[in-house]
């Protein structure tokens, strides 16, 4: 008698696999990656570049010295690991922190649990929250986008000896937000946060390039709208609240839609598939849990921002999520009428 072997997530369907899927994903972040270099310049590939080398080193080390199975650095995972956490920092971040975020990531947040299927948190969320605590100053620091880029060609041209600047630094819309209150941000230009034109992590300054990524991904069918739409109509709807209440106290919907990390969490951070439930009514409820909990922290919290914990906390209640929300069993009976 044979026994079916039921692995952990993601299960695949179809002529799909594991390794494709996380190709697809690679492509959806090209556009955010090409807004980062322009914007970035050097300072973006830097953070990219060793993020995404550093998860495919730990990765393969507890792999090989640790684990002693199969290796799984072909499915490509630990490459959307690295570009995820990588769009998730500043472009002046030192290298080393990098380094201790993707082995934060890829050790304790992934290989402790068993690897990719297993993870219970989102390891490039896993790794950013924990650099955020243990350097808080150099997390915060953000260069300005554009100007870095084009300091960056100027030193490269004229030589290092001739500039006398390393980055220009500035603060991010909800930095300001939370600083100055409503009248600081008043007169925004949400164009330029639509495309890209604004201080924050390499990979969150250009909605516009997020959309076209998730656009691409629900058309491959890596991910289905309900997460994303969930997410961002949530915090439309909470903060719009809010919003009508005290506009002289609490940012228009608007802003808080396009600035910081909501697009970028809501489109490739909580649709992780093996992160968020399975079924599309309990991928509702995680999203607006997720977008409710973003705007909590942006406007209660310490934090100017909110969605990396906003995510890592609905990641904890998955488990319950699919108790309550189960999908129908193969081969059960179902009445109609």
């Amino acid at each position: 008698m044979s026994l079916l072997k039921v692995s952990g997530s993601p299960h695949i369907h179809g002529d799909q696999s594991v390794s494709k899927i996380m190709k697809y994903v690679c492509l959806a972040l090209l556009p955010a990656v090409a807004v980062a270099v322009y914007c970035y310049g050097f300072g973006a590939i830097k953070v990219l570049s060793i993020s995404i080398a550093s998860c495919l080193f730990f990765e393969w080390v507890i792999q090989k010295y640790f684990l002693k199975g199969a290796f799984s650095l072909n499915d490509y995972s630990a490459v959307v690991t690295g570009l995820l956490l990588g769009l998730n920092l500043p472009a002046s971040l030192p290298w080393y922190m990098i380094v201790l975020g993707a082995f934060f990531a890829i050790t304790i947040a992934k290989m402790v649990f068993g690897g990719l299927g297993n993870n219970i948190f989102n390891p490039a969320l896993v790794g950013r929250v924990f650099l955020l605590v243990s350097f808080p100053v150099q997390m915060t620091m953000w260069t300005k986008p554009v100007e870095s880029a084009r300091l960056w060609f100027f030193n490269g041209f004229h030589g290092m000896e001739k500039a006398t600047v390393d980055a220009i630094t500035g603060p991010t819309p909800l930095g300001l937000l939370k600083e100055g209150g409503v009248a600081a941000v008043q007169g925004s230009n949400y164009m330029d946060y639509f495309l890209g034109v604004m201080g924050g992590s390499i990979g969150e300054i250009s909605a516009l390039a997020i959309l076209l990524g998730g656009l691409f991904l629900i058309w491959r069918k890596v991910i289905s709208w309900h997460i994303p739409v969930s997410f961002i109509l949530t915090a439309f709807v909470f903060s719009g609240i809010l919003w009508l209440i005290d506009p002289t106290r609490f940012a228009d919907p608007v802003f808080h839609i396009l600035t910081g990390g909501l697009m970028l969490g809501a489109v490739f951070m909580a649709t992780d598939m093996v992160t968020s439930p399975m079924t599309k009514g309990g991928m509702l409820i995680f999203g607006a849990g997720c977008g409710l909990l973003t705007i909590l922290i942006r406007t209660f919290g310490a934090y100017p921002e909110g969605v990396s914990f906003a995510i890592l906390i609905m990641n904890a209640f998955v488990p319950l999520i699919n108790r309550g929300f189960k999908p129908v069993r193969f081969g059960k009976e179902v009445r109609r009428g």
